[in-house]
């Protein structure tokens, strides 16, 4: 995958266009990964947050470099999502990346906040947050920006998920994530309803799970998450470089291979 990576990083710089991506949750983890790779390789970066401010490690690419445009949108709040739309109304968009999500609402080291999302002491407004965030934020931006993606060359639309919204995989252990679990099993469910309705107009959905990448957050966890950011991510756009019609609609590990709905 990273040597395609490099092919294609220099076949786009040999054509003299830079295709437009925009990613949600861009400030942090996978969505800064992403926003890295994509701006290293001379793409134009849309790269979005929820901060009051702009957040440090957005300012420090965006100096490094000028192909990187921060913007303000928190997928939780539809009306900053159409002002952002509106502002970007004639603005084409190759590769649209929903990643901004929530997992855990306070610290999972805390007993009392991973009670929220576990049998028997489940927090119901935590859920509804859940379901704003990761369901309705996701196409949401998929509508606001449905217009910039199909006037691009890409057209392609690309959500992060999980295979904790896998229906055929049963959780392995009690505290299960409930409704992290509940929401992206709805994520998946939508964007597949969303794969008919947009495939008339060229525009490929697809969805990844990343698989268990070191990201800051759970390095504070303790995890020993086998995947490198710079290695999920690498793979993943890979797979989205390649992507055609055909594979609308289908749900993948980082690699290509395809995920279990």
């Amino acid at each position: 995958m990273r040597v395609l990576f490099l092919l294609v990083t220099l076949a786009i710089a040999a054509a003299g266009r830079a295709e437009t991506v925009l990613i949600t949750g861009a400030n942090a983890g996978i969505g800064l990964e992403f926003t890295t790779q994509y701006a290293a390789r001379g793409s134009t970066v849309i790269a979005t947050h929820r901060r009051e401010r702009t957040p440090d490690t957005l300012a420090e690419l965006a100096a490094r470099y000028p192909n990187v445009r921060v913007e303000r949108m928190d997928v939780a709040q539809h009306a900053e999502i159409d002002a952002l739309a509106a502002k970007l109304a004639d603005t084409p968009i190759d590769i649209l990346i929903n990643n901004a999500a929530i997992w855990q609402i306070g610290d999972r080291n805390d007993p009392n906040d991973r009670a929220a999302q576990a049998f028997g002491s489940l927090d119901y407004e935590q859920f509804e947050l859940f379901m704003r965030t990761n369901v309705a934020g996701p196409i949401k931006v998929a509508e606001a920006f449905f217009a910039n993606v199909k006037a691009s060359e890409q057209k392609k639309i690309i959500n992060l998920s999980s295979l904790g919204g896998s229906n055929s995989l049963r959780a392995r252990q009690p505290d299960q994530l409930f409704w992290y679990r509940a929401s992206k099993a709805a994520l998946n469910n939508v964007m597949r309803s969303l794969t008919t309705e947009l495939q008339d107009d060229g525009v490929i959905v697809l969805l990844f799970h990343p698989g268990g990448v070191r990201t800051e957050r759970l390095a504070a966890l303790g995890s020993r998450s086998s995947l490198a950011p710079e290695e999920s991510i690498g793979d993943m756009i890979g797979v989205i470089d390649k992507l055609t019609m055909a594979d609308t609609g289908r749900f993948l590990y980082h690699d290509g291979r395809d995920a279990p709905w």
